[in-house]
Protein backbone atom coordinates (compact mmCIF):
# COMPACT_ATOMS: atom_id res chain seq x y z
CA UNK A 1 0.00 0.00 0.00
CA UNK A 2 1.40 3.44 -0.91
CA UNK A 3 2.07 5.97 1.18
CA UNK A 4 0.63 8.63 -1.09
CA UNK A 5 -2.91 6.37 -0.92
CA UNK A 6 -2.74 6.58 2.43
CA UNK A 7 -2.49 10.29 2.76
CA UNK A 8 -4.98 10.39 0.17
CA UNK A 9 -7.49 8.39 2.50
CA UNK A 10 -6.26 10.28 5.74
CA UNK A 11 -7.19 13.76 3.64
CA UNK A 12 -10.37 12.00 2.56
CA UNK A 13 -11.61 11.39 6.11
CA UNK A 14 -10.04 15.10 7.90
CA UNK A 15 -11.55 17.03 5.22
CA UNK A 16 -14.27 15.44 3.37
CA UNK A 17 -15.92 13.17 6.38
CA UNK A 18 -15.47 14.49 9.89
CA UNK A 19 -16.41 18.17 8.59
CA UNK A 20 -19.61 16.92 7.17
CA UNK A 21 -20.93 14.69 10.65
CA UNK A 22 -19.18 11.89 10.19
CA UNK A 23 -18.28 10.95 14.20
CA UNK A 24 -18.17 7.18 14.49
CA UNK A 25 -14.53 6.78 15.03
CA UNK A 26 -14.63 3.12 14.10
CA UNK A 27 -16.16 4.23 10.47
CA UNK A 28 -13.60 6.49 10.03
CA UNK A 29 -11.07 4.32 10.96
CA UNK A 30 -12.35 1.60 8.29
CA UNK A 31 -12.62 4.82 5.66
CA UNK A 32 -8.46 5.26 6.60
CA UNK A 33 -7.63 1.46 6.34
CA UNK A 34 -9.36 -0.13 3.31
CA UNK A 35 -7.82 0.76 -0.36
CA UNK A 36 -10.41 2.62 -2.16
CA UNK A 37 -8.18 3.21 -5.06
CA UNK A 38 -7.83 -0.60 -5.45
CA UNK A 39 -11.91 -1.02 -5.66
CA UNK A 40 -11.89 1.32 -8.69
CA UNK A 41 -10.87 0.78 -12.38
CA UNK A 42 -7.05 1.65 -13.05
CA UNK A 43 -7.75 4.38 -14.73
CA UNK A 44 -9.58 6.44 -12.32
CA UNK A 45 -6.96 5.17 -8.99
CA UNK A 46 -5.84 8.82 -8.56
CA UNK A 47 -9.57 10.09 -8.79
CA UNK A 48 -10.83 7.34 -5.93
CA UNK A 49 -10.47 9.87 -3.21
CA UNK A 50 -12.82 12.50 -4.96
CA UNK A 51 -15.76 13.96 -3.13
CA UNK A 52 -18.19 12.41 -5.90
CA UNK A 53 -19.45 8.63 -7.55
CA UNK A 54 -16.79 7.23 -9.77
CA UNK A 55 -18.08 4.94 -12.60
CA UNK A 56 -16.90 1.12 -12.34
CA UNK A 57 -18.49 -0.34 -15.45
CA UNK A 58 -22.16 -1.85 -16.94
CA UNK A 59 -23.58 1.10 -15.84
CA UNK A 60 -22.75 1.21 -11.95
CA UNK A 61 -20.95 3.48 -10.07
CA UNK A 62 -18.63 3.01 -6.57
CA UNK A 63 -20.28 5.98 -4.42
CA UNK A 64 -18.91 8.96 -3.40
CA UNK A 65 -16.74 8.64 0.14
CA UNK A 66 -19.15 10.61 1.83
CA UNK A 67 -21.88 8.61 0.99
CA UNK A 68 -20.42 5.46 1.74
CA UNK A 69 -19.52 7.06 5.35
CA UNK A 70 -22.92 8.04 5.79
CA UNK A 71 -24.98 4.87 4.94
CA UNK A 72 -22.44 3.04 7.34
CA UNK A 73 -22.63 5.27 9.96
CA UNK A 74 -26.64 5.63 9.49
CA UNK A 75 -26.51 1.24 10.22
CA UNK A 76 -25.20 1.98 13.82
CA UNK A 77 -23.62 -1.59 13.56
CA UNK A 78 -22.22 -3.60 16.66
CA UNK A 79 -19.17 -5.59 15.71
CA UNK A 80 -21.05 -8.98 15.64
CA UNK A 81 -24.11 -7.61 13.50
CA UNK A 82 -25.47 -10.09 10.51
CA UNK A 83 -25.33 -7.50 7.91
CA UNK A 84 -27.15 -7.65 4.17
CA UNK A 85 -25.31 -5.98 1.41
CA UNK A 86 -27.46 -5.24 -1.64
CA UNK A 87 -25.40 -4.43 -4.52
CA UNK A 88 -21.52 -5.38 -4.21
CA UNK A 89 -20.18 -3.39 -7.13
CA UNK A 90 -16.77 -3.91 -6.81
CA UNK A 91 -16.91 -4.71 -3.04
CA UNK A 92 -15.57 -1.65 -1.46
CA UNK A 93 -18.84 -1.06 0.83
CA UNK A 94 -18.07 -4.67 1.45
CA UNK A 95 -14.82 -4.28 2.70
CA UNK A 96 -16.49 -1.74 4.96
CA UNK A 97 -18.98 -3.72 6.52
CA UNK A 98 -16.91 -6.48 7.10
CA UNK A 99 -14.48 -4.91 9.53
CA UNK A 100 -17.56 -3.47 11.35
CA UNK A 101 -19.91 -6.54 11.49
CA UNK A 102 -19.74 -10.25 12.27
CA UNK A 103 -21.09 -11.76 9.11
CA UNK A 104 -21.89 -9.67 5.65
CA UNK A 105 -24.29 -11.43 3.06
CA UNK A 106 -24.00 -9.56 -0.25
CA UNK A 107 -26.45 -9.66 -2.91
CA UNK A 108 -25.24 -8.46 -6.69
CA UNK A 109 -27.64 -9.49 -9.59
CA UNK A 110 -24.88 -8.90 -12.67
CA UNK A 111 -22.37 -11.39 -12.65
CA UNK A 112 -19.56 -10.31 -14.09
CA UNK A 113 -19.29 -7.34 -11.40
CA UNK A 114 -19.83 -10.03 -8.27
CA UNK A 115 -17.10 -12.49 -9.89
CA UNK A 116 -14.48 -9.29 -10.27
CA UNK A 117 -15.87 -7.93 -6.35
CA UNK A 118 -14.82 -11.50 -5.00
CA UNK A 119 -11.80 -12.05 -6.48
CA UNK A 120 -10.71 -8.19 -5.37
CA UNK A 121 -11.99 -8.94 -2.19
CA UNK A 122 -10.16 -11.88 -1.69
CA UNK A 123 -6.77 -10.62 -3.04
CA UNK A 124 -6.79 -8.05 -0.35
CA UNK A 125 -7.51 -10.14 2.37
CA UNK A 126 -11.20 -9.85 2.85
CA UNK A 127 -12.37 -13.34 1.84
CA UNK A 128 -12.88 -14.93 5.13
CA UNK A 129 -15.96 -16.93 6.20
CA UNK A 130 -17.79 -13.84 7.37
CA UNK A 131 -18.46 -12.68 4.09
CA UNK A 132 -20.99 -14.66 1.66
CA UNK A 133 -22.28 -13.75 -1.86
CA UNK A 134 -25.15 -14.55 -3.90
CA UNK A 135 -26.51 -13.81 -7.66
CA UNK A 136 -29.96 -12.79 -7.70
CA UNK A 137 -32.24 -10.01 -7.37
CA UNK A 138 -31.34 -7.79 -4.55
CA UNK A 139 -34.81 -6.61 -4.19
CA UNK A 140 -35.89 -10.13 -2.59
CA UNK A 141 -33.13 -9.72 -0.36
CA UNK A 142 -31.65 -12.99 0.68
CA UNK A 143 -34.39 -14.99 2.65
CA UNK A 144 -32.65 -18.01 4.02
CA UNK A 145 -30.06 -15.83 5.63
CA UNK A 146 -32.61 -13.89 7.39
CA UNK A 147 -32.97 -12.03 9.44
CA UNK A 148 -30.36 -9.09 9.49
CA UNK A 149 -29.36 -6.77 12.67
CA UNK A 150 -28.64 -4.02 9.42
CA UNK A 151 -29.42 -4.19 5.73
CA UNK A 152 -27.57 -1.99 3.12
CA UNK A 153 -29.18 -0.89 0.03
CA UNK A 154 -26.88 1.18 -2.49
CA UNK A 155 -29.37 1.13 -5.28
CA UNK A 156 -32.47 3.69 -5.35
CA UNK A 157 -36.05 2.12 -5.52
CA UNK A 158 -39.86 3.66 -5.70
CA UNK A 159 -40.46 2.42 -2.32
CA UNK A 160 -39.12 0.22 0.18
CA UNK A 161 -39.16 -3.08 -0.59
CA UNK A 162 -41.51 -5.50 1.86
CA UNK A 163 -39.29 -8.25 1.19
CA UNK A 164 -36.13 -6.39 2.91
CA UNK A 165 -38.54 -5.28 5.69
CA UNK A 166 -38.88 -8.60 6.30
CA UNK A 167 -35.95 -9.73 6.88
CA UNK A 168 -35.06 -7.15 9.53
CA UNK A 169 -34.36 -8.54 12.84
CA UNK A 170 -37.14 -7.22 15.26
CA UNK A 171 -37.11 -5.46 17.17
CA UNK A 172 -34.35 -3.01 16.07
CA UNK A 173 -33.67 -4.10 12.97
CA UNK A 174 -32.72 -1.19 10.59
CA UNK A 175 -32.39 -0.60 6.74
CA UNK A 176 -30.63 2.41 4.79
CA UNK A 177 -31.32 2.66 1.21
CA UNK A 178 -32.17 5.23 -0.95
CA UNK A 179 -36.17 5.86 -2.10
CA UNK A 180 -37.34 8.20 -4.76
CA UNK A 181 -37.25 8.58 -8.75
CA UNK A 182 -34.45 7.20 -10.95
CA UNK A 183 -33.26 11.03 -11.02
CA UNK A 184 -33.19 11.67 -7.26
CA UNK A 185 -33.88 10.22 -4.14
CA UNK A 186 -33.71 10.69 -0.32
CA UNK A 187 -31.93 8.03 1.83
CA UNK A 188 -34.75 6.87 4.84
CA UNK A 189 -33.44 4.41 7.38
CA UNK A 190 -36.61 2.22 8.12
CA UNK A 191 -36.16 0.70 12.06
CA UNK A 192 -38.62 -2.36 13.76
CA UNK A 193 -39.73 -0.93 16.58
CA UNK A 194 -42.70 -1.96 18.61
CA UNK A 195 -44.41 -4.12 16.15
CA UNK A 196 -44.14 -1.61 13.33
CA UNK A 197 -41.87 0.02 11.00
CA UNK A 198 -40.61 3.37 11.77
CA UNK A 199 -39.07 5.61 8.35
CA UNK A 200 -37.01 8.53 9.06
CA UNK A 201 -35.65 10.88 6.06
CA UNK A 202 -32.23 11.52 5.99
CA UNK A 203 -30.10 13.05 3.03
CA UNK A 204 -31.10 13.70 -0.51
CA UNK A 205 -28.91 11.86 -2.98
CA UNK A 206 -28.75 10.08 -6.17
CA UNK A 207 -27.97 6.72 -7.13
CA UNK A 208 -28.59 3.41 -9.86
CA UNK A 209 -31.71 2.47 -10.18
CA UNK A 210 -32.55 -0.69 -7.97
CA UNK A 211 -33.82 -3.22 -10.75
CA UNK A 212 -35.98 -6.15 -9.55
CA UNK A 213 -38.83 -7.60 -8.82
CA UNK A 214 -39.44 -5.13 -6.09
CA UNK A 215 -37.39 -2.44 -7.30
CA UNK A 216 -37.68 -0.70 -10.61
CA UNK A 217 -38.26 -3.39 -13.78
CA UNK A 218 -35.22 -1.78 -16.13
CA UNK A 219 -32.64 0.14 -15.64
CA UNK A 220 -33.85 3.41 -18.34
Amino acid sequence: MSDVHAAARRAMCELQLAPRGIDDARVLACMAAVPRHAFVPPTLAARAHDDHALPIGRGQTISQPFIVAYMTQALRLDPGARVLEIGTGTGYQTAILALLAGAVYSVERDPALLAAARTRLARLGFGGSGLAFREGDGSLGWPEEAPFDAILCAAGAPAVPPALVAQLLAPGGRLVMPVGDKGEQRLVRATQCDGKVEVAKLIRCAFVPLVGAQGWTELA
